[in-house]
């Protein structure tokens, strides 16, 4: 099936992409989250696809918890691109430092330090990779919800 048949007959215009730029000033996380906010907002109205209230928590999550450890950890700006992809959304954040996050093992009693554990839970696929400068962390989060309001693609 093409593309302009799995939207209602419409094609899609590619790439559906948003992408900012942060200082590691304070509000930064919250203007991510807003970012997250309107970009799906925008896939909803302009795209015309469906994206359920527990995605659009989740990459809001994904990209204050990304963008946090990229505020807190790396020195200079970080940068975050979300983009549409078919039935996903990849959040992409990119800062200076070139060492790779490792979540931690499991400590119900660790405080703070649970970012990256989250962020693993809750997407359907993550990758990180150092880049010529710093690194880059890819999350990718579904779209849409099955029956049973299980994000499509994660485990029941």
């Amino acid at each position: 099936m093409d593309r302009a048949a799995q939207n209602g007959g419409r094609p899609r215009s590619e790439p559906v992409r948003v992408s900012a730029e942060y200082e590691g000033m304070p509000g930064d996380i919250a203007r991510g989250r807003e970012l997250a906010r309107g970009f799906l907002a925008r896939v909803r109205a302009v795209q015309g696809l469906a994206v359920s209230d527990r995605a659009t928590d989740l990459v809001q999550l994904v990209v204050s918890e990304l963008l946090t450890n990229a505020c807190k950890y790396a020195p200079g700006p970080s940068l975050i691109d979300l983009e549409l992809a078919d039935d996903r959304v990849e959040v992409t954040v990119w800062d200076s430092d070139p060492v790779l996050p490792v979540a931690e093992t499991a400590d119900p009693g660790r405080i703070g330090r649970h970012g990256l554990e989250i962020v693993m839970a809750v997407c359907q696929s993550f990758e990180v990779r150092r880049e010529p400068v710093g690194k880059r962390m890819r999350a990718a989060v579904r779209l849409a919800d099955d029956r049973n309001g299980t994000a499509v693609g994660q485990p029941s």
